[in-house]
């Protein structure tokens, strides 16, 4: 007999994930799994947009650091929805527009967020050469387990 876990779902009510169809979050027995996060705000509303050039590619890349704090406010509040914290997080991954400037940014602020200066996470940096919005500079998924497996 085979069963299929059960899973819960969690989002943050902004257009784009009914336009695409998609969850923010889904966790499954111990594990969550948090979709690609943005720098927007409860109204979908992207923090610290990236200004752009006439040929709608960012300019310049000093709104890493807003868009990157952000991000991570915006995916604590899915994880708080299962009863986790950034302390669960086990992976992430960053995709950015430019390397050298998410690697100052993030480096600052992934120490603020996680409360120390090596956060015990594993993480990936990569470079893209777009995200779903062209003021969009950074996205980041996550990864994390948690002690208790959901009720069936």
């Amino acid at each position: 007999m085979t069963t299929t876990p059960i899973k819960k779902i969690a989002n943050h009510g902004v257009a784009w994930e009914q336009a695409f169809g998609y969850a923010q979050a889904v966790r499954v027995k111990d594990t969550i799994y948090v979709s690609g996060q943005l720098s927007h705000d409860a109204d979908g509303k992207l923090v610290a947009p990236a200004v752009l050039d006439a040929g709608g590619r960012p300019v310049d890349f000093t709104q890493m650091e807003g868009q990157i704090r952000q991000t991570y406010v915006n995916a604590k509040k899915l994880l708080a929805e299962f009863g986790a914290t950034l302390d669960d997080v086990v992976e992430e991954t960053l995709f950015v527009l430019d390397v050298p400037s998410a690697f100052a940014a993030g480096s600052k602020i992934r120490k603020e967020m996680y409360g120390t200066d090596t956060p015990p996470v594993a993480s990936n940096l990569i470079g893209v050469s777009a995200l779903a919005f062209p003021e969009q500079i950074v996205e980041i998924t996550f990864r994390a387990v948690v002690d208790v497996p959901a009720a069936p």
